[in-house]
């Protein structure tokens, strides 16, 4: 994708709108040209990958990337084939919101040890899919299978048995 005629319309606009500051102003706003355009190339690429980051969250099990070659970014799509079982089509194998809950998404912020971490992504990176996309369905996965579950232990102090016993 060329971001030169995005950057070259902002320069324009920029421009148009010194005028109405008179000479000083575009001769101001003509030195700020250069160093606002690596800054907004940087702003349009961060834009780009956070779109990319949504689509990749709806296109599941399928992704999108941008990769940067040079000073444009490109997009990659893949489509992952859904294997044919009981439900076909990609919302059988994607969890959804059920009734009560929200469809929308949140950002969160995991921490997770180095060692850990390299597993996740040699795992998403098997799979042909983002970091994210894969925590999404293993927890989604863990969440549906009761193993996410928590233990319930008892209080400290308040332990009691219940049931038969012979003497």
């Amino acid at each position: 994708m060329n971001l030169l005629p995005y950057l070259e319309r902002l320069r324009e606009q920029l421009l148009v709108a010194a005028e109405a500051g008179g000479e000083d102003a575009r001769d101001v706003a003509e030195r700020l040209v250069i160093p606002l355009e690596a800054a907004a190339r940087l702003m349009l690429l961060d834009a780009l990958s956070n779109a990319v980051g949504e689509i990749t969250d709806d296109l599941a099990p399928g992704s999108v990337e941008v990769r940067l070659r040079g000073v444009d970014p490109e997009f990659v799509v893949c489509l992952r084939e859904v294997p044919a079982g009981p439900a076909v089509g990609v919302e059988a194998a994607i969890p959804g919101p059920s009734d009560g809950e929200e469809g929308g998404t949140t950002r969160t912020t995991l921490r997770l040890p180095d060692h850990l971490k390299a597993r996740v992504e040699a795992a998403a990176g098997r799979e042909g899919l983002s970091v994210n996309t894969w925590l999404v369905r293993a927890v989604a996965a863990s969440l549906d299978s009761g193993a996410g579950r928590p233990v319930s232990r008892p209080i400290p102090g308040t332990q009691s048995i219940t049931g038969w016993a012979r003497s």
